[in-house]
């Protein structure tokens, strides 16, 4: 894994350089895509989103907003008003981290009704802080679209997988035969959709997406990354 992410990085600086070449926007996103390549491997790795590289990231998208407004939200209602640039920046960070870290409260919270159990981290809550304070509402809104989206397909794609390899069949037969369960095929079902992913690996991916694919594909697109560069 080592050789791979150590690559993976070099790319992420020569694509950044060839899309927003020498600039402080650049500079914005070599840190955010840095922050997410650790994010993106811890979580896969061990299912753990630091709160070292959470809040820092946090704190270093607050900065990168004073010189690099992302996106617009909280221009419409402040440029009236005449606030500073740097004060509709931060107020455009803050805004977009308020937005994304709620939503997932919000989903974790739900589920947790639901099912009864737990089904997202509070890391991938204060992820989404940060991406929101990189991103603004507009690209931590189109970052979950997207995660969640990754997420569910490769999901079913997984869990499918290791049901048609055979996984559990043995603990599944001892079961039934101990009158668990309607069939052995029901409880390997059962059994496969237990498996668990990082869904802080499908945002942080669905992020990098945003940032770097995102505007050669949608006509405009850079408008949900910043809006005035200072």
């Amino acid at each position: 894994m080592y050789p791979l992410v150590e690559v993976l990085t070099g790319a992420i600086f020569v694509l950044t350089y060839y899309e927003y070449g020498i600039s402080l926007l650049a500079c914005k996103f070599l840190f955010f895509s840095c922050l997410l390549i650790i994010l993106i491997v811890t979580d896969l790795r061990v299912r753990l989103l630091p709160d070292a590289v959470n809040w820092f990231g946090f704190g270093i998208g607050l900065a990168f907003a004073t010189r690099v407004s992302p996106g617009r939200i909280a221009e419409i209602y402040m440029h009236e008003r005449h606030a500073p640039l740097p004060l509709l920046g931060v107020a455009n960070a803050l805004l977009g981290a308020a937005v994304g870290s709620l939503l997932l409260w919000g989903a974790a919270a739900a589920y947790k009704l639901v099912r009864k159990r737990e089904g997202m981290g509070m890391g991938d809550v204060k992820m989404m802080a940060m991406v929101g304070a990189f991103l603004g509402v507009q690209g931590t809104f189109t970052t979950i679209l997207i995660g969640t989206l990754l997420g569910s397909v490769i999901g079913l794609a997984v869990v499918a997988l290791v049901f048609f390899a055979g996984a559990h069949r043995k603990l599944a037969e001892r079961a039934r035969r101990r009158g668990i369960g309607p069939s052995v095929t029901a409880l390997r079902w059962t059994l496969a959709a237990q498996y668990q992913l990082p869904l802080g690996s499908f945002l942080g991916v669905a992020a990098l997406l945003v940032v770097y694919a995102l505007p050669w594909i949608l006509p405009g697109g850079d408008l949900l990354l910043f809006a005035v560069t200072r």
